[in-house]
């Protein structure tokens, strides 16, 4: 189960305008978009529209918010790993999984009380009965106390079952998200090499707005759980979200070999792609997430955007118009659909559709922006100067903002 939150515009990367949106759940529904600026639209040149760009996301195959960790297909330094257990009072090396064990679970395949316990959290959990899931991780703690896996059961089931946001920054004062820390904390202090532990860590971080601290412990994560495609593609958040989009793609590349016929890694891919200004093979990550996912709203608007930001259209159009049929409620959807319009010189009908974004959002800073670029090419200029001044009032540091006004007093300025 996918949970999109409250979209907030933040000053981004290589230029661009970003609206970072850290989803850590997975699921097919649409997720808030990345603002960058699009091509330069206006008679002085240095006026910007703005498209709305896909965002990036956590996401847990086969779990709906939980983190991943070893799973039965790992490899074989990742199966021997030691953890500590009180009863045993030493570290034991635990067996091999076995097949049928729930992907991205925490059981690992031993033929004892404690991983049938395990296994069946991970079950409930991969079912989305997340309750069940807490109660089955809970029992395993009582069984094996020093045992670092149940106690990251409990914190990945709980957060999925929550009503806790997880956006980026989404709740920086979040009580229960600091609790959940203090029980990571607890598991590492049982195995610091854990790094499903690690992993849950750094996405509680990102959730409380600490990208930093989110970086470090997902850097360990990474390196722990060496073949595990979440891993990498939450170290590549994090690291979009400190500003290195270049390291960033480098793990979302990663990601995607690990899991190929993962539409929500392509999604990240793409995306990584759009910020380091490779828009085809962006086009290319997007058709292949598409194809997964037909019925995808988000597949759909990614693509349709990256069809936008290689001055397309006529291909952008499709998909753009499937977005918002399957999405309706979803502002920036026809916002980007707008300036498809504007791009093809349909001005009335551009006009049209960024009015009835703007309904669903009045506060969608980009659609003000291209709705004044678009009255103002109709020589309409009071009405420019207002959706200019629109813009302003919802980000007054926004240059697209600055340099439109600019631009407007220019073309109303007389001709001598």
């Amino acid at each position: 189960m996918h949970r999109s939150m409250n979209q907030r515009e933040e000053r981004g990367w290589a230029g661009f305008v970003f609206l970072l949106c850290l989803p850590l759940a997975c699921g097919g529904a649409s997720k808030p978009a990345d603002q960058v600026p699009g091509p330069a639209e206006s008679r002085g040149g240095r006026a910007s529209d703005a498209v709305e760009v896909p965002g990036v996301s956590l996401v847990t195959p086969g779990g709906a918010g939980g983190a991943a960790s070893e799973t039965a297909s790992g490899s074989a330094s990742r199966r021997q790993r030691t953890l500590t257990r009180a009863k045993a009072g030493a570290a034991v090396t635990p067996a091999p999984p076995t097949e049928g064990l729930v992907p991205y679970g925490l059981a690992r395949g031993a033929e004892s009380e404690l991983d049938k316990r395990l296994l069946g959290a991970d079950r409930a959990y991969a079912d989305g009965r997340y309750q069940d899931a807490v109660k089955g991780y809970r029992a395993a703690a009582k069984m094996a106390p020093g045992d670092p896996a149940p106690i990251v059961g409990v914190v990945r089931a709980s957060l999925a079952g929550s009503d806790v946001p997880t956006d980026y920054a989404a709740r920086p004062k979040s009580w229960r998200a600091k609790a959940w820390l203090k029980e990571l904390a607890r598991a590492l202090q049982l195995d610091k090499n854990y790094g499903p532990a690690w992993l849950e860590t750094g996405r509680l971080q990102l959730i409380l707005g600490l990208p930093n601290e989110a970086l470090v412990a997902l850097a360990i994560s990474a390196k722990r759980l060496p073949g595990d495609a979440e891993a990498a593609s939450a170290l590549g958040v994090a690291l979009l979200a400190t500003g290195d989009s270049a390291g960033a793609l480098v793990n979302f590349e990663r990601a995607a070999s690990l899991e190929p016929d993962n539409a929500e890694r392509l999604s990240n891919l793409g995306t990584a792609y759009m910020m380091r200004g490779r828009v085809n093979p962006a086009i290319a990550a997007y058709e292949r997430a598409v194809a997964l996912t037909p019925d995808d709203s988000r597949a759909h608007g990614d693509l349709g955007t990256a069809f936008l930001g290689a001055n397309r259209p006529d291909r952008a159009m499709p998909h753009l118009l499937r977005a918002v049929a399957l999405s309706p409620k979803r502002a920036t959807y026809r916002s980007n659909l707008g300036y498809a319009h504007q791009q093809s010189g349909q001005l009335e009908k551009a006009i049209a559709v960024y009015r009835e974004a703007l309904r669903l959002d009045p506060k969608l800073g980009s659609a003000w922006l291209n709705l004044g670029t678009a009255l103002a090419r109709q020589k309409k200029y009071a009405d420019a100067e207002k959706a200019f001044l629109r813009a302003k009032k919802i980000d007054p540091t926004d240059p697209r903002v600055i340099a439109n006004l600019k631009d407007l007093e220019e073309l109303r300025r007389p001709t001598p």
